[in-house]
């Protein structure tokens, strides 16, 4: 594992956040590739051994540093009076909740929450509930929120529309050549233009509402209790901001109810595990009901085809636009995801009646 390279000493680390006490080590930690993130150990000035953790904080992502903490103070501030294990940011000398070192970088520190623990990848149906357990509570603690609407830190970005329209766009101008050789992708995408609105008209009629959502619900973003294996916190916050509840549960259905990973070269290898799907809608409305309406709750399997369409879309666009976007651990690798995404999205249209019995079987309960 890489060293630590830091602008500042342990003892500066100590000044510039002085409520954690005196710093004793600094490692990288995590499997994160957009911030940089560290463990740090330290013994606080009550001398019990303490651990946080210390991110720098993407700039070329985040372009606006002070309005992304500005959204993660106030939604951590908020989930603490909701929960005893929520994310809690640590003050600097000044009562900031980041600082800019001369270099120009933008840091903060979490508090380390201990006893807790994520994995990868969801291995069971127990795993799968409690992520929509934890995502679903999330929104719901979130309802209440006061004050202005949060800041888009990343504006338009599950406007599938326009996720469409960049497409259309990369396929007309073929800037690499390549749209010679996905002719069946391309089609695929094509014909599934009229999905793309169905969400956004949805919010337009006034059926669906703006929610505060994560926009990134992996299961690696969920603490695990080390005992229980209960949900106990969602984690990296750089993503919540104003969208659709919607949005956050397909997701899930995304990352969490199919059979193989977004990256598999075997597409023929990917499709929907209906008990996984029935777990997470189970977990997601027993925390998440009572914000949701009857439209919301219909369109949860819907709402898994589209956010596995609008990233099958975003990997062929990339992958004819040269390879700009996402990285890639060989020519074919976006067009790898492509497929893998699109068949998990034809597994999606085979099984939606299927899902829509689990739908109503797990929401009747619930609704009055």
């Amino acid at each position: 594992m890489r060293a630590a390279i830091l602008p500042f000493s342990y003892p500066e680390i100590s000044t510039l956040f002085p409520t954690i006490g005196t710093v004793h080590s600094v490692a990288p930690y995590g499997h994160g590739h957009i911030n940089e993130t560290y463990l740090i150990t330290s013994t606080a000035n009550d001398r019990s051994h303490r651990r946080y953790v210390l991110q720098k904080i993407n700039q070329r992502i985040f372009k606006n540093v002070p309005a992304l903490m500005e959204n993660i103070h106030r939604v951590c501030a908020h989930l603490a009076t909701k929960s005893t294990r929520a994310m809690q940011l640590i003050p600097t000398f000044t009562g900031q909740t980041y600082l800019q070192d001369p270099a120009g970088d933008w840091w903060r520190i979490y508090d380390f929450i201990e006893g807790a623990h994520t994995v990868e990848q969801v291995s069971n149906e127990a795993q799968a509930r409690e992520a929509a357990r934890a995502f679903g509570a999330f929104q719901s603690q979130l309802a209440d929120l006061p004050g202005q609407r949060l800041h888009e830190t990343i504006p338009h970005f599950h406007h599938t529309r326009r996720r469409f329209e960049n497409l259309r766009a990369a396929i007309g101008a073929d800037a690499c050549g390549r749209a010679v050789s996905v002719p069946k992708e391309i089609a695929f995408a094509l014909a599934r233009e009229a999905d793309t609105d169905v969400m956004l008209d949805l919010l337009a009629r006034g059926e669906v509402s703006e929610r505060i959502t994560h926009n990134d619900t992996k299961i690696s973003n969920v603490m695990l209790d080390d005992i229980t294996g209960r949900g106990v916190a969602v984690i990296d916050l750089d993503t919540v901001m104003p969208g659709l509840a919607l949005y956050d549960f397909g997701e899930m259905v995304r990352t969490a109810a199919s059979s193989t990973s977004e990256d598999d070269p075997d597409p023929t290898r990917m499709h929907l595990r209906l008990p996984l799907f029935r777990a997470l809608v189970s977990g997601y409305l027993e925390t998440a009901s009572r914000v949701l309406n009857a439209t919301e709750r219909a369109h949860l399997g819907f709402a898994g085809k589209m956010m596995t369409y609008e990233n099958g879309i975003r990997f062929l666009t990339d992958y004819l636009q040269g390879d700009t976007y996402y990285r890639i651990k060989h020519p074919t690798h976006n067009l790898e995801r492509c497929r893998a995404q699109f068949a998990l999205v034809q597994s999606i249209e085979e099984n939606a009646p299927e899902m829509a019995r689990i739908i109503t079987e797990e929401a009747s309960p619930r609704v009055s």
